[in-house]
């Protein structure tokens, strides 16, 4: 008994007398396995008689904003920063959190200063990277990627980014460079076969672009998006049977998007199966009713089931929304001619030229005599 209480008594005493550098080390090895919440205990246990350490305080910030709590993260990080004005880790960290909470601006403020203090810091270039991104800074965050990847040059999501980047800088060619290297360094990724499909598509190499959908869907097979884009490309050689099983697999798999909707219902369509591309975009309507291409597209769903009244109806909702787009005026106004309102239709078509349409120039000389 005697034995147990000596050990007892001493355990404290052994706590208090760890260094901080067994403390990161332990902290780490939770924070590996996520076991955050216990990282931040026991960082907090050596901080409550070791209030300045800055790394203690850095790394328990780390194991907050790991936790979703970045606001408790950038106080942690703001005492470290008393301590250090110049501890780059912190301030890429702090840049980090801030990103998080949607303060882009804030964050690449960080991002700035961390690079200033530590130039060869690849994390902070590549976070800078996403941020500028997202205040839609392409170039900006071009740069960043692309020093990252100098930086680092062994990093598969680093290369990833950057193509991301040129392939919306319609770059498509370097961009599939790009993922050529991020798979050639890490194969596991379902999202860069994915996305080099959307590359290839954009140069319009479709049947390469479908075996890269297949291999992302064949090691993520719930994704609805990778369904979508190999829907596209197979609507692009006309594959509308494919197409749709692919959409339908799609909505399956996420039943909240309104575009896949339309986009199956454009397959129904085209297969003259006209009653189910009005009960998709019914649907589309009913997740967005302000896209005047859903009311459209409906419109000319019933008008090829001559529903021309319903299809007049669809075309003045759309031409509410967006009342400059000619085609719109043209096809409503043949519409109306269809229902025996020559009056109505020949003002819509002449409303259609005015805006700009050429074939309603035609229509006028065939109907409006």
């Amino acid at each position: 008994m005697r034995i147990i209480a000596i050990l007892f008594i001493c355990l404290p005493t052994f706590l208090a007398a760890q260094s901080a550098e067994e403390v990161l080390k332990s902290a780490d090895a939770k924070i590996a396995n996520n076991k955050f919440k216990e990282a931040v205990a026991e960082l907090s246990a050596f901080l409550n008689s070791n209030a300045n350490n800055k790394e203690v305080l850095n790394k328990r910030g780390y194991a907050k904003n790991q936790l979703g709590d970045f606001y408790g993260a950038i106080g942690d990080y703001n005492f470290a920063l008393e301590l250090d004005s110049t501890y780059s880790d912190a301030l890429n960290n702090r840049g980090e959190a801030k990103f998080n909470l949607g303060d882009d601006y804030g964050a690449i403020e960080d991002f700035d200063k961390a690079i200033k203090h530590d130039p060869k810091s690849a994390e902070a270039y590549n976070n800078r990277g996403f941020a500028k991104y997202n205040i839609e800074d392409l170039q900006g965050a071009y740069f960043d990627f692309s020093k990252a990847i100098e930086l680092d040059p062994k990093d598969a999501d680093k290369y990833f980014n950057r193509a991301v980047i040129k392939a919306e800088l319609e770059e498509y060619i370097s961009a599939i460079d790009d993922y050529n290297k991020a798979i050639e360094l890490d194969g596991s990724s379902a999202d860069s076969y994915n996305f080099r499909g959307v590359a290839k598509y954009g140069i319009g190499q479709i049947d390469e672009a479908i075996k890269d959908y297949d291999k992302a869907i064949s090691m993520e097979a719930k994704d609805p998006v990778m369904y979508e884009n190999r829907a596209l490309a197979k609507t692009d050689k006309e594959d509308f049977e494919g197409a749709l099983a692919d959409y339908t697999k799609s909505i399956e798999l996420y039943s909240e998007d309104p575009d896949t909707y339309n986009l199956r219902g454009v397959i129904y369509y085209n297969l003259e199966d006209y009653d189910n591309a009005i009960a998709d975009y019914d649907k589309a309507i009913e997740l967005d009713p302000y896209n005047p291409v859903y009311y459209d597209n409906r419109a000319l769903a019933k008008a090829a089931k001559e529903d021309y009244k319903g299809a007049v109806k669809d075309y003045s909702f759309s031409i509410e929304l967006y009342p400059q787009d000619p085609e719109t005026f043209h096809q409503r106004g043949l519409a109306k001619i269809n229902m025996g309102d020559n009056y109505d239709g020949c003002l819509d078509l002449n409303t259609a030229v005015e805006l700009g349409s050429e074939e309603a120039k035609d229509s006028i000389k065939e109907l409006c005599k």
